[in-house]
């Protein structure tokens, strides 16, 4: 094991930072785990809750920010009288011993009996998109997760039959689905549209537009509707790109940006409430739209779906694909961009996100042959695939109708 690491630590050249840095990351999770004894499982496991009980109690007192604030202005380490200032009425002998807890999981560090500081951890803790993402996971996800193992003992193991008899229904006590749910309960959609919002603003990673080749796919398509054939939606030029549940347009904007030149016009669709927060982006039509609908643009060359159907139970992503592909002509693709979990070795992160759709929406995330199976139930055939973020298993398929399936 210890060679192992030598030879990956050996490999940290700028050329593959990301990726060696992960391949790390995992080695020595695992030289961890295997120096672990029965008693060091016990509380790595028994005591799971409690770590996200106490990072979570740091943030309510701004422990994570103050700290970070005076490393950042010089003054290195914080009494534990200092953070009582901050929190009028708190009880320094408790905070002292929260404090402790957070040091002894490498949160913060301890650098006297009663003073602390940051670290790198600490840093990352007070970033305002970390906060806001742990956030939304410790108050909206985690009951989720506390309620699976009863919700899947009760239903003998089986995949959810949809949307509205998951764990999700269990944790909250609701007949609603999610979606429907954090409608009514403002201050749970908050931490998610927060989270998501502050991700946007600090991405900066290759989407599907920076592998997919479109000039090669449109080249001597041509937008003009057919004589004969029934205009789209009223419409005179077929649409060249159709965001389905494209949320308030980004991606839409970033096509036109990128491509300005190719005709026939993209249309962002989405539900009433997103589509009244659109971007007005010059050469997008938005569209409001329910992809359980009938598809009412006809004959684009682009229809395209971000992490949709991971959201659905398969009977309903089963839905959203047959509209789809009903509207789809002879010319017609349709990019699926989703994860694309490899067979064996699916990094935690994503077995975790898997995991989730499990107990929030009856969904799943798929490997390549589940999302041809998936397809093909749908009478569509998986073509080609384009990865873009492959640490992330991110890449977008290549979708026709299949074989056989009238237009």
């Amino acid at each position: 094991m210890i060679s192992e690491i030598r030879r990956v630590i050996g490999g940290y050249t700028h050329t593959a930072l990301e990726t060696t840095r992960q391949l790390l990351l995992r080695t020595l999770s695992r030289l961890i785990a295997s120096l672990e004894s029965p008693s060091d499982v016990i509380h790595r496991y028994g005591h799971m809750t409690l770590q996200t009980a106490a990072i979570r109690i740091g943030i309510d007192l701004g422990v994570f920010r103050l700290l970070t604030q005076a490393q950042a202005e010089g003054r290195g380490a914080v009494s534990v009288d200092g953070i009582v200032e901050r929190n009028p009425g708190a009880g320094g002998l408790v905070l002292n011993r929260i404090l402790r807890y957070l040091a002894s999981i490498d949160a913060i560090t301890q650098v006297s009996p009663t003073r602390y500081a940051a670290n790198q951890r600490t840093r990352h803790l007070a970033d305002k998109t970390v906060e806001a993402g742990l956030a939304h996971f410790l108050n909206t996800v985690a009951p989720q997760y506390e309620a699976l193992p009863a919700w899947l003992a009760q239903n003998n193991y089986q995949p959810p039959a949809d949307e509205t008899h998951t764990a999700f229904q269990a944790a909250w006590n609701t007949h609603l689905d999610a979606f429907a749910w954090f409608a009514e309960h403002a201050d749970h959609l908050a931490y998610f549209n927060d989270y998501m919002a502050l991700r946007r603003q600090r991405a900066h990673d290759a989407t599907w537009l920076s592998v997919f080749p479109v000039a090669r796919y449109v080249r001597g398509w041509n937008p003009d509707v057919d004589r004969g054939v029934k205009e789209s939606a009223g419409r005179k030029q077929k649409a060249v790109y159709v965001n389905v549940g494209g949320g308030i347009g980004h991606q839409c904007r970033e096509f036109r940006e990128r491509y300005p030149d190719v005709t026939g016009e993209v249309v962002l669709q989405d539900l009433p409430h997103s589509i009244a927060n659109a971007l007005e982006t010059p050469g997008v039509v938005n569209m409001e739209f329910d992809f359980f609908e009938e598809q009412p643009v006809k004959d684009a060359k682009f229809y395209y779906m971000r992490g949709i159907l991971h959201d659905h139970s398969p009977a309903r992503g089963r839905v959203i694909l047959e509209h789809t592909r009903d509207a789809m002509g002879p010319e017609s693709i349709l990019l699926v961009d989703e994860m694309i979990l490899p067979e064996t070795g699916v990094s935690q992160m994503a077995a975790a996100i898997d995991l989730t759709m499990l107990a929030a929406l009856g969904g799943q995330e798929r490997t390549e042959a589940q999302w041809r199976e998936t397809l093909a139930e749908a009478g569509l055939e998986l073509v080609e695939t384009y990865m873009y973020a492959p640490l992330l298993y991110e890449g977008v398929m290549v979708v026709r109708r299949g074989r056989g399936v009238e237009c």
